[in-house]
């Protein structure tokens, strides 16, 4: 698809989610929700197959401000988001949290009515049992990305996963997390919501 045709879908996306809370703001139709996961998932799925079978798969460029690139690159291409437990996003009410210290997490989608997985976020902290408690930009997104495939009937199945071998300090760590969104150009991410022109908020940034 061209930037044309991207761009156009955009302007499409905001005027149906009613970016201005006008009476005269059409609803997301079915068919743009459903093309929007397929365009995700067809660019997803060859890396979660990749990753599952071991094979190496070209990721996006990695700009880190460390300069470390073999380190991060080999972990992009080693670490299996889907082999990792899934758990409810409301994992943070627990009485005993599973989550303790640094880690990079995922938050993941399996819509019943897609072949695949669509993954959304990635993200990092320092205190895993605490970062999804408070507010957060990518709740926002999921609310409102419920809110969307609830009005056309289609089903989520989300969860939060998290992997405990990431680095314990800030630099090293962000910089992992920037080349995982490189690789897996997640949608909720705010480097990557222009890529998709999402749809979910009318707060693009």
């Amino acid at each position: 698809m061209g930037k044309g045709s991207t761009s156009r879908q955009g302007d499409l996306f905001v005027q149906a989610l009613g970016a201005q809370g006008g009476s005269q703001d059409l609803p997301l139709q079915k068919h743009q929700l459903l093309q929007w996961q397929e365009r995700l998932l067809a660019f997803q799925q060859p890396r979660f197959v990749a990753v599952a079978e071991g094979r190496s798969i070209a990721a996006g460029q990695i700009n880190l401000l460390d300069g470390d690139v073999a380190g991060p690159a080999a972990t992009v291409q080693r670490l299996d988001p889907l082999a990792l437990a899934p758990q409810h996003l409301q994992f943070w009410r627990w009485p005993e949290s599973n989550n303790l210290g640094a880690a990079l997490y995922f938050v993941i989608d399996r819509p019943p009515h897609l072949a695949g997985h669509l993954l959304l976020y990635v993200g990092e902290t320092g205190q895993a049992d605490r970062r999804w408690k408070g507010e957060h930009d990518c709740k926002s997104y999921l609310a409102a990305y419920g809110e969307a495939l609830q009005q056309v009937g289609f089903a989520s199945q989300l969860s939060i996963r998290f992997w405990s071998d990431a680095p314990t300090t800030v630099r090293p760590r962000r910089s992992l997390e920037q080349a995982l969104i490189r690789h897996w150009l997640p949608p909720f991410n705010k480097e990557t919501r222009a890529r998709w022109a999402t749809p979910f908020t009318a707060d693009i940034d």
